[in-house]
């Protein structure tokens, strides 16, 4: 089944030096963009992330610090990036927890802001998990029934993930579930109900910080003002926003505590 589209969709897979998305850097992303007519175009590349890459995750992709001493910083590059993925939604496996968060990072350090709160963000792993349990190259063999050659090489991931969500929309797309007494059709050939279902939680930020409430008011997610307004919070605690702006909390975060602080209405 070829993916339903209002706007483009990238797919995306990064390789980092480890798994932190506060203190980790990519190494190498592969961004596979599906356009509105069908049409394909890649754009992957190494970067150099001027830091070590960590042993474990030399493990995982065997990229290590020589083969990205003399590639790109990803600051050289974040404006080609920006551009490549410019009024697309975006789409990976477990997407939702590393890469699109880890991104929003290298995006804001390097001084591009772009604006995240717009697009639709489809995580097959989620959906994967959701519907059967299992890993990505379980996934490719169950759902299109081949063997994934090269993992964790990072185009090969994201091409692999692109072909599993297609097979997902033609397994699913009568599979009804039933959540809180009503059953549902959750796995639509539809970019929106694709990103509703393949979310956990109804985060703010991508850390998962901040998350709306039943009401739709955002709230802390953890410490001792978990479940809170931080409108509230920070009226009443003028040094929790000092606190968390100079803490070890991820860059968007910051934005995001920033822009509710100031008042500027949060869009889902």
């Amino acid at each position: 089944m070829n993916l339903n589209l209002k706007n483009p969709i990238v797919f995306l897979d990064l390789e980092t030096t480890g798994i932190d998305i506060v203190n980790d850097r990519i190494i190498e992303f592969a961004f596979l963009k599906i356009h509105v007519d069908g049409r394909e175009e890649e754009f992957e590349m190494r970067i150099n992330p001027e830091m070590k890459i960590s042993k474990e995750a030399i493990r995982v992709h065997h990229i290590t610090d020589e083969d990205v001493a003399n590639c790109p910083t990803f600051k050289e590059k974040a404006k080609d990036i920006a551009r490549f993925i410019e009024g697309c939604d975006l789409a990976g496996f477990n997407s939702n927890r590393f890469d699109i968060p880890l991104l929003s990072e290298e995006f804001l350090r390097a001084g591009v802001d772009i604006d995240m709160r717009k697009r639709k963000f489809v995580d097959v792993q989620t959906i994967f998990h959701k519907m059967e349990k299992r890993t990505l190259a379980a996934a490719y063999k169950m759902y299109c029934n081949e063997s994934l050659e090269n993992a964790h090489a990072a185009m090969a991931d994201t091409r692999a993930t692109f072909e599993v969500l297609k097979a997902q929309l033609d397994r699913y797309e009568e599979t009804e579930v039933e959540e809180n007494g009503k059953s549902f059709v959750p796995v639509k050939n539809d970019i929106k109900a694709l990103s509703e279902f393949s979310c956990y939680d109804r985060n703010v930020d991508f850390a998962g910080r901040i998350v709306y409430n039943e009401d739709d008011v955002p709230v802390f997610n953890f410490g001792k003002n978990k479940g809170r307004p931080v409108t509230e919070v920070l009226e009443e605690q003028p040094g929790y926003y000092g606190w968390m702006i100079g803490g070890d909390f991820p860059l968007y975060t910051k934005k995001v505590l920033t822009q509710i602080r100031l008042g500027e209405k949060m869009k889902k």
